[in-house]
């Protein structure tokens, strides 16, 4: 894959997409016979900011394959685009621990009275 260019966030905008990606035509295989086989329907855009190649060769018609993959390209531009909220770290309530530590005992106490009883 290649190295991003840019950094995050990238756009998504159908317009300027179609002036960034690199398109090609490729001959995909399967069921559809002839027009499938020997005509050029199949697409696949390159994305060269964000390295990302989507391929679309599931219909017959090659307007509708690039349909495909442009919706394709612009979801997962959008996932690269997507920036998790920080997470702010918290306190653990009093409660919380105190209950921790009581099953902590119970648990302690189930294993030791299933040790075997020695007698002597």
């Amino acid at each position: 894959m290649a190295e991003p260019l840019h950094d995050p966030p990238y756009t998504t905008d159908r317009d300027l997409l179609e002036g960034e990606v690199e398109l090609q035509f490729v001959k995909d295989s399967g069921p559809g016979g002839q027009h499938r086989n020997k005509r050029e329907s199949g697409v696949r855009l390159f994305h060269p900011p964000s390295g990302v190649i989507v391929t679309a060769v599931e219909r017959r018609s090659q307007a509708r394959n690039r349909e495909l993959a442009f919706e394709r390209l612009i979801a997962r531009l959008e996932e690269l685009n997507h920036v998790p909220k920080k997470r702010r770290p918290t306190r653990v309530p009093y409660g919380v621990r105190r209950a921790r530590l009581q099953n902590k005992r119970h648990r302690s106490q189930v294993k030791a009275n299933r040790k075997k009883v020695t007698t002597d």
